[in-house]
């Protein structure tokens, strides 16, 4: 299981340390060295987990966290020097999910990520309709499709391809397949629609059009979203 891990953390020895070694297990890491900059982050590119540290410049970690459980239900790992009961139980009112006093064991740290992210997993499937693939999410809800936290505007062709096949990744769909998926449409479309959308999606999600590495083609049978993106080169 790899996500997208928002590291907030001004001792940048420290957050090179913990970036390391969650980079290891295959998680996207970004890191900034304040509570402003956290913010920010998650608005614009929202990630999967936030490890916040209580002490930090311009907004400390405990407004960070008040203020984002306003906002979303973001799964929080609070950091903090500070060991009394009365702090841990600050944090957890706030909303942290979880709380580890320095020092800390980077490899316990791991192990807490990964079951935050088992446990937002288990709730998301529960609850939430978004389609995640990777880096890609696709919301029916919303009919919001993003890249890497970066909003994509679709037709509604495009949508209704992309999110089926992001309803079941790695499967490789034929185009008669795909158009039985363009509701509402002209009855006279082709399977060259098909093509007409993939080519306009790949301009859209792709880091090189030329070159996919999400909407790949099936030679002899169709296209498929891949299972586990691979950012170009």
């Amino acid at each position: 299981m790899t996500a997208r891990v928002l590291i907030a953390e001004d001792d940048e020895k420290q957050a090179e340390l913990v970036r390391r070694y969650l980079e290891r297990e295959g998680h996207t890491v970004v890191v900034v060295g304040d509570g402003r900059a956290a913010l920010e982050q998650v608005r614009q590119h929202p990630p999967e987990l936030l490890i916040l540290d209580v002490m930090m410049p311009k907004v400390d970690g405990l407004d960070v966290c008040r203020i984002l459980r306003r906002e979303s239900d973001l799964p929080v790992l609070m950091l903090t020097a500070r060991a009394t009961e009365d702090d841990l139980l600050l944090g957890l009112d706030l909303g942290a999910d979880d709380y580890m006093t320095k020092p800390y064991s980077p490899r316990e740290l791991v192990a807490r990520v990964r079951t935050l992210l088992r446990r937002s997993q288990r709730t998301t499937r529960a609850a939430d309709p978004v389609l995640r693939v990777g880096d890609l999410h696709v919301d029916p809800i919303r009919h919001e499709v993003r890249v890497d936290g970066r909003r994509v505007d679709c037709t509604p062709g495009e949508f209704q391809l992309l999110q089926a096949m992001a309803a079941q990744p790695g499967r490789a769909f034929t185009r008669d397949q795909l158009l039985g998926h363009l509701h509402g449409f002209d009855k006279y479309i082709t399977g060259r629609t098909v093509d007409v959308h993939v080519m306009n999606l790949r301009r859209k999600i792709e880091p090189n059009p030329r070159k996919p590495v999400r909407l790949l083609t099936v030679y002899g049978v169709g296209y498929k979203l891949a299972e586990v993106n691979h950012h170009a080169a």
